[in-house]
C-alpha cells in the first residue's frame, strides 16, 4: 500500500479486500489475441481448462483481516494454500465474466459469485474489482472486494422457494382458482355510497344495469390449469378474451347477493353461483370468495375458488324431476297433479277447466301383447299430451291409464278446443302406428261460480266414464254384429 494511512484503511475495512496481480493474465490475453482469439467469453466456454489457465496466473499479494475472517483462514499463507477450496463449484461462469470485462479494456468489473470457506461453508458474495490507477497497462495491481451477501441471498432464495411453492399450489390445485382485481367495483360502489344511498338492495332493484356494469369491471389477473379445464379454454389468453361469455345471464342473481355482502363489509363469502364454459354450457359452482389481507381498503387482490357442482345440481334436478314427473310418459305425476289441484283451489283465478282422459283397452293390450307393448302405447300418448300442454296448462298421468289436463284461466270453449286438438293429434299418431291404434275416452268440465276444483274434476271424470261406457257398448254391439270396428276418440 502507498502509505501507512491507506494500509490502516485496507486492514480495518469491514469488507473482505484483496490486492491481486493480474500481469500474467494480461500476458496470456496478449498471447491469445496474437493467436486470433476475438471473443474471449466464447473461447473460454469451449474449454474450461482455459479458465484454469488464467486463474492459475493470478497472484494474491495481500488480503485484509476481514478476508481471513470471512474465509476462515489463519493467515495469508493458509488462504493461498487452500485457494482450490475457496474457488470451486459454481465459480466458472462468473470468472469468465470477470475476465471478459478485463479483456474488453474495462478497469472495473462486478459480479455475483459463490465462494467457499476453508471449512466448506458456501458463501454468496458480491464481487467488485478495480484496476488501481497507474496499473492499467500491466494489470499488476487490482483491488478486489468480496462482500458476504449470504444472508441476503438465502433470504432471496427462500422467498423464491416460497413463491414457487405458492405458484405450484396455485397452478396444480384440483380446484379452479382465480386471482382477481375488484378495485374498479370498489370505486363504483364507493361512489354510490357517497351519493347518499343507504339501502343498496333497493338501489340494485331499481338499477339492475349496475350489476352488469360491475360484472364487466371484474379484472382477472391469473387463473390456474384447473380453471382452463373447467371452462374448456385452451389457454389463459383465450379465456381472458372471452370473459363476457363466462360472466353473464344466470350469474347475475348470485352476483347481486355477492355485491350486497361486499357493501355490508363481508369480504369472505361462500355461495353457489353459475358461470358458463366457452362452449356455452352452464357450470354450477360452489364459490369461496376472499379479499386477501392487505387489500381490504380497495379490493385490488381477491382470490376466488370454484368447485364444480354441475353434476350434483343435475342429479338434484333429476331427482326433483322424478318427484314431479312420470318417467314412462314424461308427463307430470299424480303427486304434482294433487299439488296443482290444491294450488288452483287457493288461487282466485277462474274459470278453471279440466280434461280427464282414460285409455281404452290398455289392460287387454298388456294381457295379449305384454307390458312392453302397453308401455309403448303409454309413451306414445305421453308424446301427444306433451305436444299440447304448455304453461299454464299442465298434463299429468294420474293412474295406470288415466290422464288429466288442468287449464287455469280457460273457459269451456277453450277446453273443448283443447280436447279437439288432443283427438286430432291422436288420430295423426295412430296413422303412424296403424298396427297398434290408441283409443281414449275423454271428459271436459269448466268451473262454475263458487264451484271447487275438486267438483270440476269429478264432473269431467263422470263425463269421461259416460264416453267410456258408450265406447264399450259400441264395441260389444259391433262384436255381436260381426263388423269388428275400432274407435279412437
Amino acid at each position: 500500500m502507498p502509505n501507512s494511512r491507506d494500509a490502516d484503511i485496507f486492514e480495518l475495512a469491514p469488507v473482505a479486500m484483496w490486492i491481486e496481480d493480474f500481469s500474467d493474465v494480461r500476458a496470456q490475453f496478449d498471447a491469445w489475441r496474437a493467436a486470433g482469439v476475438e471473443d474471449l467469453r466464447a473461447f473460454l466456454r469451449e474449454d474450461a481448462s482455459r479458465v484454469s489457465a488464467c486463474s492459475s496466473r493470478i497472484k494474491i499479494l495481500q488480503v485484509n483481516a476481514k478476508t481471513l475472517e470471512v474465509f476462515e483462514a489463519r493467515d495469508l499463507d493458509d488462504l493461498k494454500a487452500n485457494l482450490d477450496k475457496v474457488f470451486s463449484g459454481d465459480m466458472l461462469e462468473t470468472h469468465i465474466n470477470e475476465l471478459g470485462q478485463l479483456w474488453e479494456g474495462k478497469t472495473a468489473f462486478s459480479s455475483s459469485a459463490v465462494n467457499y470457506t476453508l471449512s466448506g461453508r458456501r458463501l454468496d458474495i458480491q464481487l467488485r474489482g478495480a484496476v488501481l490507477p497507474g496499473h492499467e497497462k500491466t494489470l499488476d495491481r487490482l483491488l478486489i472486494t468480496t462482500e458476504d451477501v449470504t444472508v441476503r441471498e438465502e433470504a432471496r432464495r427462500a422467498e423464491e422457494r416460497n413463491r414457487q411453492y405458492a405458484e405450484g399450489i396455485f397452478d396444480h390445485s384440483p380446484v379452479s382458482l382465480w386471482m382477481e382485481d375488484f378495485s374498479a367495483i370498489y370505486g363504483l360502489m364507493s361512489r354510490v355510497r357517497d351519493s347518499g344511498i343507504m339501502d343498496f338492495r333497493v338501489f340494485l332493484d331499481v338499477h339492475p344495469e349496475f350489476i352488469q356494469q360491475c360484472m364487466s369491471e371484474i379484472r382477472v389477473l391469473d387463473v390456474n390449469k384447473a380453471t382452463l379445464d373447467l371452462f374448456g379454454a385452451p389457454d389463459r389468453e383465450t379465456l381472458f378474451k372471452r370473459l363476457p361469455h363466462v360472466f353473464r345471464d344466470a350469474m347475475e342473481k348470485p352476483f347481486k347477493e355477492q355485491l350486497i355482502d361486499l357493501w355490508d363489509g363481508r369480504l369472505h363469502q361462500h355461495r353457489e353461483v353459475v358461470n358458463y364454459a366457452l362452449d356455452g354450457n352452464e357450470r354450477h359452482l360452489l364459490m369461496n370468495f376472499s379479499v386477501l389481507p392487505g387489500h381490504e381498503a380497495d379490493w385490488s387482490l381477491v382470490q376466488v375458488a370454484l368447485t364444480d357442482i354441475t353434476a350434483r345440481k343435475k342429479a338434484e334436478a333429476y331427482l326433483e324431476y322424478l318427484g314431479k314427473h312420470d318417467v314412462l310418459t314424461r308427463l307430470h305425476n299424480r303427486a304434482f297433479y294433487t299439488d296443482e289441484l290444491n294450488r288452483l283451489e287457493r288461487k282466485a283465478l277462474r274459470p278453471v277447466s279440466a280434461i280427464i282422459i282414460d285409455l281404452n283397452g290398455l289392460k287387454e293390450a298388456n294381457d295379449q301383447l305384454g307390458h312392453e307393448a302397453g308401455d309403448a302405447l303409454l309413451r306414445r300418448f305421453g308424446e301427444v299430451l306433451n305436444g299440447v300442454a304448455s304453461a299454464p296448462v299442465t298434463a299429468s298421468r294420474i293412474g295406470g291409464d288415466e290422464f288429466a289436463l288442468l287449464m287455469p284461466g280457460s273457459d269451456y270453449r277453450a277446453a273443448t278446443a283443447m280436447a279437439d286438438t288432443v283427438r286430432e293429434l291422436l288420430k295423426i299418431n295412430n296413422q303412424f302406428y296403424s298396427d297398434a291404434p290408441i283409443s281414449m275416452s275423454l271428459g271436459v268440465a269448466t268451473s262454475e261460480t263458487g264451484e271447487s276444483i275438486e267438483s270440476v274434476v269429478r264432473r269431467a271424470d263422470t263425463i269421461m266414464f259416460e264416453e267410456k261406457r258408450a265406447y264399450y257398448a259400441d264395441k260389444a254391439s259391433a262384436g255381436r254384429s260381426g263388423t269388428g270396428r275400432v274407435a279412437a276418440r
